[in-house]
């Protein structure tokens, strides 16, 4: 997408707000990529890249952040309750509500624990709110995960620390829990609840977002954690939203246009925590979890792991988790002599589908013709998988029942309207045309951290 689009997205989203925040003039744009371009330039080949560059330090990831990367991560918002007050919350929370992922509400734990089945996870997490305010809840549903999974499904719980106790910790232990996470942010960066955890819960991550004004106390706190036990240290991306707007105005922040407004010193304060426990060498991996990241590849993950259940078999599946629709349109006869040629090529019927007229056929990429085709034309579309509670009926849909009984409609929707492509149909120039705009943002997943002007 443009800059041009996100800024009106952003403009659109913020209304009279919007000129209260401080974009980067397009000198600071320059001067602050140049930062990054320093910082990422000393953290070298000491530190891995990946996702596109989105992700630093991919090198030793937590067990949950690796199967997040991997695709196969659930989160389960147990409640939408939390006792902290912490100024960079995206969201209210104060309904206990019921817990819900991807739109969809699980009232019955062994729902849940079939859906992940179902769906092909490997990872469920438990946040919210936070997910120690309804212990009970929390406890049920993770003990119904490992029964129904056992070690086959890593599960991990996000939590603030304020209600860590002896207790707590054993029983989590107990039910089966792999990971917790501490936001310390919460707990005035605090590690004594941290320290609960280690050597009774297998793995101990703390994970807060990179506040740029508390850059030098986190400088501090990375040897205190790494000589207390912590296993990791995830820093995310500071995001503006409607929510949090007050709580940010004061800040002196310098904020970046994009799908979601996010704050330009909180990825440069995240890079400098990373060189610095490079630079000491400090046993604690450091992780950047960017907001380009998280909006590129869980969308990414989501569209893939929906689409198996609704894509034919004459489509493609791009990288970036849409479904790509080719149709050869033209005079029948025309049509005719392109579905001889893939009969007489031994190509399974499953693989094209040609339409009652007989002036349609619709085929993957790698079956498009290579020689000229007079009297053809070719058409595009894209669509996405998405799941939902209940049948919308305005997209085809697909019921995936679970063992429990329940059924999770898996909707596919168009991302475009059909295209006619041109009279030359050939695979090579088809293949060139959808690596351009606007082709090529249904086609790949962009790379690289966000610009900053």
């Amino acid at each position: 997408m443009t800059t041009d689009h996100h800024v009106s997205l952003n403009r659109a989203e913020y209304g009279e707000r919007y000129p209260l925040l401080k974009f980067p003039t397009p000198q600071q744009a320059e001067e602050a990529e140049a930062h990054r371009r320093e910082l990422l330039a000393a953290i070298g080949t000491r530190a891995s890249l990946g996702c596109g560059g989105t992700k630093i330090d991919v090198r030793r990831l937590s067990p949950g952040c690796a199967i997040c990367v991997a695709g196969r991560w659930s989160c389960l918002f147990i409640n939408g309750r939390c006792n902290a007050r912490c100024f960079y919350c995206p969201s209210s929370q104060e309904d206990t509500g019921e817990p819900t992922t991807n739109a969809l509400t699980f009232r019955n734990a062994a729902d849940y624990a079939e859906y992940i089945g179902a769906f092909g996870f490997t990872g469920a997490s438990f946040s919210g709110g936070e997910p120690l305010l309804t212990p009970e809840r929390t406890l049920a549903y993770l003990e119904a995960v490992k029964k129904r999974h056992g070690a086959g499904v890593h599960t991990w719980l996000y939590t603030n620390g304020t209600l860590v106790d002896a207790e707590i910790i054993a029983r989590l232990r107990e039910a089966g829990l792999d990971e917790i996470r501490f936001d310390i942010g919460a707990i005035g960066y605090s590690l004594e609840k941290v320290r609960l955890a280690v050597g009774r819960i297998p793995t101990v991550t703390v994970e807060v977002p990179a506040v740029p004004e508390e850059r030098l106390l986190m400088r501090k706190k990375l040897v205190e954690m790494a000589d207390c036990g912590v296993d990791h240290l995830n820093l995310h991306q500071l995001r503006l939203t409607p929510y949090n707007f007050q709580c940010f105005q004061g800040r002196g922040y310098t904020f970046l246009h994009g799908e979601k407004v996010t704050v330009l010193e909180s990825e440069l304060a995240a890079l400098d925590l990373i060189r610095e426990s490079l630079d000491r060498g400090i046993d604690l991996p450091v992780n950047y979890c960017s907001f380009v990241y998280k909006n590129r590849y869980q969308r990414q993950a989501a569209r893939l792991r929906n689409a198996a259940f609704v894509i034919k078999g004459w489509e493609d599946l791009t990288e970036a988790g849409c479904i790509r629709t080719l149709t050869l349109q033209g005079a029948a006869p025309a049509v005719a002599r392109q579905l001889q040629r893939l009969r007489d090529a031994g190509v399974d019927p499953q693989r094209y589908s040609l339409n009652r007229a007989g002036d349609r056929l619709s085929l993957p990429a790698e079956f498009l013709p290579r020689e000229d085709t007079p009297g053809l034309g070719i058409s595009i579309i894209y669509s996405a998988a998405q799941q939902l509670e209940r049948v919308s009926y305005r997209n085809p849909f697909v019921e995936v029942r679970l063992e429990t009984g329940t059924k999770i409609i898996v909707e596919r929707r168009p991302l475009c309207a059909e295209t006619l492509l041109g009279d030359d149909p050939r695979g090579d120039r088809i293949m060139t045309l959808l690596d351009q705009a606007p082709w090529v943002d249904f086609e790949k997943v962009p790379a690289g951290l966000a610009r900053y002007g």
